[in-house]
């Protein structure tokens, strides 16, 4: 048997605390660490994730910024607007939230849909984002396959969120497939069994409807207007896109810097938190 992974062992020792911020009329939870009074660094996880993908990399980020893991608009404990999400209504909320904490300005770093997020927000909100960080991103593209194994997987573990559904979500995002991640599985499974989260589900994966996509989707006018410094961090096994798009990505945003963690899937910072953490930190502290 492999060794047990537990949430609370990422967790053990840190200075950290979990809430609700009021985000104009939004309910929003969010994991924290850190002295207030550093810089803010602002996580952004996946579609149909939460604030735990960031668990791994909190103790590491607080000793330098007030560092925040938020669940996202729509996502994990946060309220539910009841309507299909677009990029803009994530940018809003992210700015909002930004407002709540009494940051002017933050690093942002998001994964996935967080990624997509932070561009966009770095494109529409420049004076408020200081240094930027693309892990694995979303929204350069539309690959249907890609898109329809997302809303397969998804909606799967929402409408019916057995240990099965979810473990498969979880594990799709994943290098190493040996592995049970049994506490992260267990953390989303009773964000799934929320009351009505199969019609918030529905609403994640609004992205991931062609038409929707393609409007919300960055090209590079958008890459190419992101004035703050950019760390692009790809992986070796990302079932999402792979490296040269990473890499297209990269190209479109002046100075940005492209890097790749090796034996990798979709969540580097949890996968390889060493590695991760290291490399962030060197860019965000870096002058």
């Amino acid at each position: 048997m492999s060794e047990y992974e537990s949430v609370w062992c990422d967790l053990q020792g840190v200075a950290f605390s979990q809430g609700y911020l009021n985000v104009e009329g939004v309910r929003t939870r969010y994991l924290h660490a850190g002295d207030r009074n550093r810089p803010a660094l602002v996580f952004l996880h996946g579609s149909g994730g939460h604030a735990e993908a960031y668990v791994r990399n909190l103790a590491a980020h607080a000793e330098h910024f007030s560092t925040w893991s938020i669940d996202m608009l729509g996502h994990g404990y946060t309220d539910k607007p009841g309507h299909p999400l677009e990029i803009e209504h994530y940018v809003r909320h992210l700015i909002s939230f930004l407002d709540a904490i009494g940051a002017a300005r933050a690093h942002i770093s998001g994964e996935s849909l967080g990624g997509w997020v932070a561009a966009r927000a770095a494109y529409d909100h420049p004076g408020r984002v200081d240094k930027l960080v693309l892990n694995t991103a979303g929204g350069s593209q539309a690959d249907p396959e890609v898109m329809q194994r997302i809303i397969t997987l998804s909606m799967a573990a929402a409408a019916d969120p057995t240990w099965e559904t979810v473990q498969a979500r979880i594990t799709w995002l994943m290098a190493d497939k040996s592995k049970d991640y049994a506490d992260i599985v267990a953390s989303r499974q009773r964000v799934y069994r929320q009351p009505g989260f199969v019609d918030a589900m529905r609403d994640i994966m609004a992205l991931q409807d062609p038409e929707i996509r393609a409007r919300n989707l960055l090209g590079p006018q958008e890459y190419g207007g992101i004035t703050a410094p950019t760390l692009v961090v790809w992986t070796s096994d990302d079932p999402t896109a792979d490296i040269a798009e990473g890499k297209r990505i990269a190209s479109m945003i002046p100075g940005a810097r492209f890097e790749v963690l090796p034996e990798c899937g979709h969540w580097p910072q949890y996968e390889a938190p060493a590695a991760f953490d290291a490399l962030h930190l060197e860019f965000l502290l870096g002058g």
